[in-house]
């Protein structure tokens, strides 16, 4: 039988104003009838195909930052703002007006977009940080994509390996469904809020507008406005 789901799990209802304004530099193309999180499949218009399609040579890197280009180019925006000590594994991309800040890690697939932040001493890999979105303090974000406007407490992680290493389950109210992913962080849509120090497990959706306090650890998915 073929799975009816929920509207807070596609693009449009998550990021509605990724497509009601225009962002500069280069914007993921974000599945429309499909969940949100198979962009993240390796496939034809999955994150990794997208992104080494636009990147073909690295550029405009800072003296102060170190750069890892041995296994695809780092495109760095001009007007990004690259703090002393930050970290680039290519294939990734920082768009305009994006800030990286002093040791900011960012690896393979990492894709920040017009205006994000990276903070000190966070983590991005195979990751959209839509435009606004900010990891700004302490952050692990893994297999996940941030929406407009979505703010990580400091010490919040995304987490996206199962212990046990096998397939991430998503989870919907009492019924469980295969996400086809072995790695799978969280979707939050625009305007979340994570609380500092909160644990999201493998194969969260946040919808628009959800409030976590601290100190919580998260899972399943759920609808706009949520709070917990």
């Amino acid at each position: 039988m073929h799975m009816q789901w929920p509207n807070h799990v596609f693009a449009t209802a998550l990021f509605p104003s990724f497509y009601n304004k225009r962002f500069d530099g280069l914007m993921p193309n974000l599945p429309q009838e499909q969940p949100i999180w198979e962009v993240l499949l390796d496939q034809e218009n999955g994150l990794k195909n997208q992104l080494s399609s636009k990147l073909t040579t690295s550029s405009n890197a800072p003296p102060h930052c170190t750069i890892d280009s041995n296994e695809g180019p780092v495109h760095i925006d001009p007007s990004a703002k690259i703090e002393p000590g930050a970290h680039f594994i290519g294939p990734c991309y920082i768009g305009p007006n994006a800030t990286i800040r002093h040791g900011a890690y960012i690896r393979q697939y990492a894709w920040i977009c017009d205006g994000a932040i990276v903070g000190h001493c966070s983590e991005i890999k195979h990751s959209i940080l839509l435009p606004g979105a900010q990891a700004p303090h302490f952050n692990y974000v893994g297999d996940s994509i941030l929406g407009g406007r979505v703010n990580l407490g400091a010490g919040v992680k995304l987490s996206n390996l199962r212990n046990d290493g096998t397939e991430v389950i998503l989870r919907i109210g009492d019924k469980t469904h295969a996400s086809g992913l072995r790695k799978f962080g969280a979707i939050l849509g625009e305007d979340c809020a994570l609380g500092c120090n909160t644990v999201t497990n493998p194969g969260v959706v946040l919808g628009k507008g959800s409030i976590v306090k601290p100190n919580m650890t998260v899972t399943g998915i759920h609808p706009d406005n949520t709070s917990m």
